[in-house]
């Protein structure tokens, strides 16, 4: 299985190009599931688990891997198709999002393939599965259905959105009051949680799923005659989305000379120190991790002092 994730770090050179991979799986039947590479620390088989009282029903239990402790969670029971029967040869993906390591418990791993992000499209509405999607996908006329891992993982954990009161003070709200914002993600979860942070502190939140609709409702403003860099304090993209990623409505944001002056936020739940150099690369003005709200907050009022 090391074969799967050889060589991953060099994928990056992929970004920016409107392209991803994805590593390809099945949960209990024939359908195929994947996840962003990005995401994924490495794939192994179930190492010994240990069991814990009052734990959450999707984890299965922790182990002890590479000097830390991380849980264990069955990834099909928590999209609820049920559980997965395992044992000592079972498959397990481990993972980062927001700064954190879990492992997903899987039937077992396919492949990775490289796609263009126009490839990737809105699940359809009225699917059962589509609450815990992101997106689907066709390789080799097969459907595959990504998963929305910031639900599940907000499911088991909740996300903390509240902001500190410091930065609710009187002074501070007369300063973002009637601030307007324009926030893309694909991934409603990830919406809802950084709304009600931008709601609490006075903002007016625009959104959109994908790059290619924020661009084009970047353009409608424009044909509508707005000053953006006026009408917005600034732009939030995700970095993975379907049609559009985030870098790539960056480059498109820079490349034109009514949007290139616009501050744009990469708030993504991969890696840090990735992003950092992504931000560098296709000119973001600065990156945030999913989810921190009082950093969210501060770099709200950083922009306030600059804008």
């Amino acid at each position: 299985m090391s074969k799967v994730l050889k060589n991953v770090d060099s994928r990056t050179k992929l970004v920016g190009q409107n392209r991803l991979e994805i590593l390809m799986f099945k949960l209990k039947a024939s359908q195929f599931f994947a996840i962003n590479v990005f995401k994924i620390q490495e794939v192994l088989t179930l190492p010994k688990l240990t069991l814990m009282p009052s734990r959450h029903p999707y984890v299965i239990g922790v182990t002890h891997l590479r000097g830390r402790t991380i849980p264990v969670l069955d990834l099909s029971k928590s999209i609820g198709m049920g559980a997965i029967e395992y044992n000592q040869d079972s498959t397990i993906i481990v993972t980062e999002y927001n700064s954190t390591v879990q492992a997903f418990l899987v039937g077992s791993v396919d492949r990775i393939m490289n796609l263009n992000w126009e490839e990737i499209l809105p699940p359809p509405s009225g699917t059962g599965r589509g609450h815990y999607l992101t997106a689907i996908t066709r390789v080799n006329n097969q459907i595959v259905e990504i998963i929305d891992v910031e639900k599940v993982l907000s499911e088991v954990v909740p996300a903390e959105t509240r902001v500190d009161p410091s930065f609710l003070e009187e002074e501070t709200l007369s300063k973002t009051a009637g601030k307007e914002i324009l926030m893309v993600d694909d991934s409603p979860t990830a919406i809802a949680q950084a709304q009600e942070t931008f709601e609490s502190l006075g903002l007016k939140v625009h959104t959109a799923s994908d790059g290619a609709k924020g661009l084009k409702l970047l353009n409608s403003w424009l044909e509508q005659g707005y000053n953006l860099q006026e009408k917005l304090l600034m732009v939030i993209t995700d970095a993975e989305m379907p049609v559009m990623d985030g870098y790539m409505l960056t480059t498109e944001i820079r490349s034109n000379p009514q949007l290139k002056d616009l501050y744009v936020v990469l708030h993504t739940s991969l890696s840090g120190s990735f992003n950092e150099a992504m931000v560098e690369k296709v000119g973001c003005d600065a990156f945030l991790s999913k989810f921190k709200p009082d950093e969210l907050a501060k770099l709200i009022l950083k922009r306030l002092e600059t804008n």
